[in-house]
Order: C-alpha cells, then structure tokens, then sequence
C-alpha cells in the first residue's frame, strides 16, 4: 500500500503548469496524483487543460468552477465578496464557458465532489473547497484549530486535503490530524513567483507535507492570454506571480 500522495487544484485553464507539475510528479515517483478540481477559468484555452487530465486518466474531483461549466449555470459560484472581484470573475467564466467542448462539459458534471481514501491506516477525506462547501474558502489565517478539528469530527478525517483559496497551507492540528490545502497550480500564490505549486503527502507513521515549487514558462502562457484578449490584469498575475 502507497503511503504517498501528490495533490494539486486549481489548474485555471494554465494548461502549461499542468503538464508542468504532470511531469514533476512522475519525475518525483509512483504516488497517485488527485485533482481536488476547478480546471477552467481565468487562463487560455481551456479545453486543453482538460483533456491533458482526462488523457492522464488524473483522478479529479469536481470544483464550483467545474459544476457550474459542466451544467451550463450563469456564473461560477466562486463565493466571491468583492464586487471587482466577481466582475473579473464573470469575463473569465464567459471565456471558459464559450471555449468549452459539450463532450468535455459532460465528463466535469459527473465528476464526484470528494474522495475517500485509506493513506497508512489514516482516513483521508479530499474535497475542493471544504467538506462543508464545495466553494467554502478555508484560509490559513482564518481558521482555529478548534474549527479544523470539528471539521475532522464532522466528516470522519484523520486528514482533509482542500484547494480553492489558491494558498497553500499544512496544519497539524493537537489531536494528531491533518488539514492540508494544496493551493493551485494555475495561478501564483500572490509572492511575487510565476511558478506552479502542489502538495507531497507521506504517512508514514507521521504525516509529512512537502509544497513542490514547479517553474514553467509563465512567459508563454502571458502571451496566449494576451492573444485570447483576456483582462491585462489576469495577464500581469501571471507575469508578475500576485495580482488577481
């Protein structure tokens, strides 16, 4: 039994990351690899972005980003507060929408919303946003231990691995478990460095999180952004590593 476990999320149509951080894992050992979810968005093209997952056979799990696009819905149920926010939100859910296949919108909506797995005797609960919400922002800096524990006791998780706030965080918590988020690969983690990152879990005996840093050429994606005219502002994150 494999007590290793390599996640990524938020692939945001940044297809180049994706082959990227595909190829670093295989390079890294025979860990299976999940997709906690949310493919399209914000990036160019994003029907290569899932085909590269679904030809990978990627075992993925179904985002608000991929539910909404999968059913055809008017927005993206990010959960968004800021109205800058949505309105961005909104030209990137427009984009993705009209460039996605009906074949490719089909495989997203059947896509489960969590996975269950046995990691080392450890149970693992993944999910995209959190085991409440699919689009449940679950920061770093505002969560308790005491609120990731009755996490823990709610949905029956020695471990729960979460994406959508796009940061990626590990907290061993006082009773022994695990929240991990694997942050994304599609879009920078707003410090400044245009690279890709993904989660490492290893249980063995202890649970031990390792964030891999993957570079890929930022440059290439900003110029296919800038070809599909998407916002200059989505350009200048990817080019620059923070931004929207």
């Amino acid at each position: 039994m494999s007590t290793r476990l390599a996640v990524f999320s938020g692939v945001y149509s940044n297809h180049l990351a994706l082959r990227a951080v595909l190829a670093d894992i295989g390079r890294r050992g025979p860990e299976p690899a999940w997709c906690l979810g949310d493919l399209g968005g914000f990036g160019p093209h994003p029907d290569r972005s899932v085909a590269i997952v679904r030809e990978a056979q990627v075992p993925t799990l179904r985002g608000n980003y991929d539910d909404s696009i999968g059913h055809e819905r008017h927005d993206c149920a990010c959960g968004y507060t800021d109205p800058e926010d949505a309105r961005f939100a909104q030209i990137s859910f427009d984009y993705t929408l009209a460039r996605t296949a009906q074949g490719h919108k089909a495989w997203l909506r059947d896509l489960p919303e969590q996975a269950r797995l046995d990691l080392a005797g450890r149970r693992v609960l993944l999910c995209h946003g959190s085991p409440r919400r699919v689009n449940e922002f679950l920061w770093d800096s505002a969560c308790s231990d005491a609120f990731l524990e009755s996490l823990c006791d709610a949905h029956a998780a020695d471990l729960i691995v979460c994406g959508h706030t796009g940061l990626h965080w590990h907290r061993a918590l006082p009773s022994g478990r695990h929240v991990v988020n694997a942050g994304a690969i599609g879009r920078p983690a707003n410090d400044g460095d245009p690279v890709a990152w993904y989660a490492e879990i290893d249980v063995d005996g202890t649970v031990t999180v390792t964030f891999r840093r993957v570079p890929y050429d930022a440059e290439a994606l900003a110029r296919q952004m800038e070809a599909e005219a998407l916002p200059a502002e989505f350009v200048t994150t990817i080019r620059g590593g923070s931004g929207r």
